[in-house]
């Protein structure tokens, strides 16, 4: 599990390698990822947006930027977490992401980053 903490916001990723599949352009790899948005501050933290940044083994950087994550903007209260998985297509069977998460403390309205770490997406036959 890979872990980052920006102003006492923890955010946990745990991968998962899911399947490869012909999209009828190519061989694609599917990948879960799992995410815990832990909130270690006295006050509420509401999640705005989102800025992902994907790369594939086989292929250029994407970009992919929108409101919240997986359709919500969800508010985490003081020392609780918030937890969703969602997942991503690849060309080559390995890749990363990282990215940031806009983030608004709801007591002062003071917005502020998060990082998403770096990690890895590595389909299972293609690991050491």
């Amino acid at each position: 599990m890979i872990q980052q903490i920006t102003e006492g916001i923890k955010i946990s990723v745990q991968t998962n390698f899911e399947c490869s599949y012909f999209d009828g352009k190519g061989l694609r790899f599917g990948f879960n990822y799992f995410i815990e948005i832990e909130n270690n501050n006295p006050h509420p933290v509401q999640l705005i947006s989102r800025k992902w940044t994907i790369l594939d083994a086989l292929n250029e950087n994407e970009i992919v930027k929108g409101e919240g994550v997986v359709g919500k903007q969800p508010i985490i209260q003081p020392f609780e977490s918030y937890r969703y998985n969602s997942g991503c297509a690849l060309q080559g069977p390995m890749g990363c992401m990282k990215g940031v998460y806009n983030m608004l403390r709801l007591s002062d309205n003071h917005e502020f980053e998060v990082t998403i770490p770096n990690f890895r997406l590595c389909a299972d036959f293609a690991q050491n």
